[in-house]
């Protein structure tokens, strides 16, 4: 007899929660099948990484990026979904999709859910999510933002193991079937420039070229660059010195070319995405950029639309730097001084005398910075509302605008994307009309003599208008954002940002807290208390009972490091979101919002 007592037991492994998978229902139907309807079960003995996205989002074109090279490593054992959930009403529309499918050229099935009939099945509440369904059709992850590649490669490559160990991991081709290729001198431009010798460049973005036109804007001269020289570049803008300026958008770098010598240079950027924490100055090629969307030359500066950061900055040639001129990074609409502004992507500039014009995307407005740098709005009410409505700037509506035009009276034109029209403000009299509709998709345009030209990116070519004396008259609408509201309780609310940190990494805390949490509301008065900064992810929110709606706006962040003590230099991550979420009080609403930034809601 033995009176030791018995070894203890090890504690089993923490088990991953198992919650069946929906299934994937979208009245759009499904693009790159070859036509086939594809369910759950024809993907089953598959890894599934659900990517819902909107094709306006820059955050979730940056996760489309991030994606390619897990896609490519694991396309035997791992098919990656594009679910399509639109924000705009333009991105509601079936042929407005196959066209940013082929845009941003994206080789996986992607589901058309112009309802969110998907998105509420799997309680998304932020673009980009993505969502890993396991080879047997649970969910075992969910991911906000971007950032999340390596914990997602971590992953697949752990339920690649466990279910060949089990026999439930089924190896192969995947569903992905390439769609016709089709021949265009351009396809997807996104900008334009006048040069001196009166031919066009425009950047030819989904070709990653520039193609300079004779002056009829359809004659092709040349073709500039190629895919290792550009990646889906955008703004353009001439310098003083003859050089064209390019906003080498996924390349997250400016390049000038000359137009004499057919040289192309680099100027700024490392061609690696900014993080927060980065450096926001300095020597231009020794610092990241994030998107940049458009370029202007004004006050002897290159001023760049960053819409990867919601922000506007600044390249100086004399001294070869950049830095950042306007914007928080928090996206949203807020006036007044640059360093206390917020954007939602800024995508086009222009520039008078006076003041630099923007488009700013996500909230459907047309905004400015005048030469003591304060930043106002002309038009535009925030993240929410958008149409096409004409009349007062005050009540006048755009719909996800991404380039603007200084005319020669003193007006700008707005490049009025999803409302496929080309619209003007006149800052004189503070009314916004309509110069011409049935555009598809005008992303910008230029004064040339007498015309405009609009570069007509889903019809894939240059439109040339004679500028019109009287404005088209065009029938009112507006819209508000497409998803319903989260009922809360008036008075306290428990805010929760689930974080949990990936399998072999954990909170990177060398050099204190690596998480910080932003909270603020539209309108302020919802937010009795709980607005600000801080970097706990959790919150007790106390919400104004006397209002019945509104919007909480919630920056999280978060930095986790690999997790092995034998490495001095561990490899960092950084996640990131930020969430708008609709809410109305109800006395029966929740008292609790939790918001997955990764991991699973417990």
């Amino acid at each position: 007899m033995n009176d030791a007592a018995p070894a203890p037991t090890p504690a089993p492994a923490p088990r991953r929660a198992r919650v069946r998978a929906p299934e994937l229902i979208g009245k759009g139907g499904w693009l790159n099948t070859g036509g086939k309807e594809l369910t759950l079960a024809d993907l089953r003995g598959k890894c599934v990484l659900l990517d819902f996205w909107t094709f306006c989002c820059v955050n979730c074109l940056h996760v489309l990026d991030e994606l390619r090279e897990l896609e490519e490593k694991h396309r035997d054992t791992l098919v990656i979904v594009g679910v399509h959930s639109p924000k705009f009403v333009h991105e509601a529309e079936h042929q407005a999709v196959v066209d940013a499918v082929e845009r941003y050229e994206v080789h996986h099935p992607v589901l058309d859910d112009p309802e969110l009939a998907t998105w509420k099945q799997y309680a998304v509440r932020a673009w980009p999510t993505l969502v890993v369904i396991d080879p047997e059709g649970y969910v075992v992850a969910q991911h906000a933002g971007e950032g999340h590649a390596n914990a997602i490669r971590t992953l697949v490559e752990e339920l690649e193991a466990e279910h060949a160990a089990k026999g439930t991991l089924r190896r192969g081709d995947g569903p992905y079937v390439p769609p016709e290729p089709v021949a265009t001198d351009l396809r997807f431009p996104g900008k334009a420039v006048l040069l001196p010798s009166g031919n066009l460049l425009v950047s030819d973005t989904t070709r990653h070229q520039l193609v300079e036109l004779a002056e009829d804007g359809e004659t092709v001269v040349r073709r500039i660059g190629d895919e290792t020289t550009f990646r889906e570049p955008q703004g353009l803008a001439l310098l003083p010195d003859g050089k064209v300026v390019v906003a080498d958008t996924v390349n997250h770098a400016l390049k000038t070319f000359d137009p004499e010598s057919g040289a192309i240079e680099r100027i700024a950027g490392t061609g690696r995405q900014w993080w927060q924490g980065s450096p926001t100055s300095g020597p231009a090629l020794d610092v990241d950029l994030s998107s940049p969307w458009d370029v202007a030359w004004w006050q002897g500066k290159v001023w760049i639309a960053m819409a990867g950061v919601h922000q506007i900055w600044t390249y100086d040639p004399e001294t070869g730097t950049v830095q950042v001129a306007a914007g928080t990074t928090n996206e949203g609409l807020v006036d007044g001084p640059a360093a206390e502004a917020w954007f939602a992507q800024p995508s086009g500039l222009a520039a008078t005398a006076d003041r630099l014009w923007i488009a700013d995307s996500e909230t459907s407005a047309l905004r400015s910075i005048d030469t003591e740098g304060v930043v106002h709005t002309a038009v535009g009410t925030g993240l929410f509302d958008f149409g096409h409505r004409d009349g007062a700037a005050d009540q006048a509506l755009f719909q996800h605008p991404l380039g603007v035009t200084a005319l020669p009276d003193g007006s700008v034109a707005v490049s009025d994307t999803y409302n496929h029209a080309l619209r003007r403000f006149d800052p004189a009299s503070g009314e916004v009309t309509t110069l011409a509709t049935d555009l598809r998709e005008p992303s910008d345009a230029v004064v040339v003599g007498e015309d405009v030209v609009v570069v007509e990116s889903a019809r894939h070519r240059l439109t040339r208008l004679r500028l019109p004396e009287e404005a088209v008259q065009v029938e009112s609408v507006a819209h508000r954002t497409r998803r319903e509201a989260t009922e809360v309780a008036p008075g306290r609310l428990r805010l929760d940002v689930v974080f949990q940190a990936p399998k072999g990494q954990k909170l990177d805390t060398r050099y204190g807290p690596s998480t910080r949490l932003l909270v603020s509301s539209t309108p302020p008065e919802l937010l009795l208390d709980g607005e600000g900064t801080g970097t706990d992810l959790f919150r007790e929110l106390e919400l104004n009972p006397e209002l019945t709606e509104g919007v909480l706006h919630v920056s999280a962040m978060a930095a986790s490091c690999d997790d092995d003590p034998e490495n001095e230099y561990p490899a960092c991550h950084v996640h990131q979101q930020d969430w708008g979420v609709p809410v109305r009080l109800t006395a029966d609403g929740a008292a609790r919002l939790p918001l997955i930034l990764a991991g699973m809601d417990a």
